[in-house]
């Protein structure tokens, strides 16, 4: 915790500080603002299972804590209550084509469209973590204000806790069977944030399962990494591929990539409940550097200083620009596939045939060699 718990102060309107904390939220950008008990028990038994079938890959860090990711008064001692938020991403610009965005962002992924760059909708704008971790902070900083000292930390996809677990038992949604959180309202284009606190609040109720006989989500991965309902094998997830792992993207799943180069939306893009999906209040998750018309070629040409500079302050950044060469030669390789084999291409992977990185240099090879082509 922050701060300790004031000692002898009278208790607030417990109900009333609840309500007013949403209003709070709502302000400060938050779509939707819910409370939750943090009895995760019912979820550990799943999540050891997840971690022995060896489906978390190389993200250590996910069974590094144990189960203190299901307990969230282990990671921080006091908590009682998690304060859950939501916060719709897609660009504002959406707004003006709310019946058609959903079609455009679809084909994106047609072959025709093989030479176009495609990057994750919440990764064109600036880096959540930032957004969400300041205004849960604000939201923090009214209650002190409102109630005097108390016990709390924020949190935003930024330490061992079931963020989706717990937004689901706070009412945010429920778990979809990509294993994402789904809401009726808005669908799944959105982030999820926490306070956890030692602040007594009354929960709220959690909303049943509308996924009914849908398989979407499972059927359109485009490497069946979705291998049953609520069960993700990250190894073979394109998000997983282009963004946590740091070595070579393996052989068999490279043509499966597409032209994808940072994350993959595939199973929210043709999710139905998706056609509700809220653009975002708030300019920050705005299109940056036009990667939402970028090709290949031209993101393929970026120095190390251009993507540096570039994507500071977006989420891309963390990832490295010999990653992000990695996951773009293996784009312009799969642009062979799709019968775009210009001279363009060839000139840009073979620019980087002797590129310093190894990781580079093999996966720019193996591009060329889709192409029928050696290096220069």
């Amino acid at each position: 915790m922050q701060q300790n718990s004031q000692q002898n102060a009278p208790d607030p309107d417990l109900a009333a500080l609840a309500t007013t904390i949403k209003a709070w939220g709502r302000e400060l950008g938050f779509a939707d603002i819910r409370i939750s008990d943090v009895d995760l028990t019912e979820q550990e038994a799943g999540f050891q299972a997840w971690l022995a079938l060896g489906y978390h890959g190389e993200m250590d860090y996910m069974a590094a804590h144990g189960m203190k990711r299901a307990r969230p008064a282990e990671l921080v001692p006091g908590t009682i209550r998690a304060i859950a938020v939501r916060m719709d991403y897609l660009p504002r610009a959406f707004q003006d084509a709310p019946g058609e965005w959903r079609p455009l962002e679809q084909a994106r992924l047609d072959p025709a469209a093989a030479g176009m760059a495609t990057v994750s909708l919440y990764a064109r704008g600036r880096d959540y973590h930032k957004v969400i971790r300041s205004r849960l902070q604000q939201l923090a900083d009214r209650i002190k204000a409102e109630i005097g000292e108390f016990g709390y930390r924020v949190f935003t996809d930024s330490a061992p806790v079931m963020e989706v677990a717990l937004a689901q038992k706070a009412g945010l949604g429920w778990r979809g069977k990509h294993t994402l959180l789904l809401n009726r309202e808005a669908g799944s284009f959105f982030f999820l944030g926490e306070i956890l606190t030692d602040l007594p609040l009354p929960v709220d109720q959690a909303t049943s399962s509308h996924c009914g006989q849908c398989s979407a989500c499972i059927d359109v991965c485009p490497t069946e990494a979705i291998v049953g309902p609520y069960k993700l094998d990250a190894r073979r997830c394109i998000s997983y591929l282009t963004i946590e792992l740091k070595g070579s993207i393996p052989l068999e799943l490279r043509p499966l990539i597409g032209n994808r180069v940072y994350g993959c939306d595939d199973c929210q893009l043709f999710c139905p409940w998706n056609k509700f999906a809220q653009p975002s209040a708030l300019g920050d998750f705005d299109v940056r550097n036009g990667l939402d018309q970028a090709t290949l070629v031209e993101l393929f040409s970026w120095t190390e200083e251009q993507f540096n500079s570039r994507m500071e302050g977006s989420p891309i950044r963390r990832i490295g620009h010999q990653r992000w060469l990695r996951n773009i030669a293996v784009g312009l390789g799969n642009t062979a596939a799709a019968g775009v084999s210009s001279p363009d291409i060839i000139a840009a992977l073979q620019s980087r045939s002797d590129d310093p990185s190894e990781l580079v240099r093999e996966h720019v090879a193996w591009a060329l060699q889709q192409h029928g082509v050696g290096p220069a």
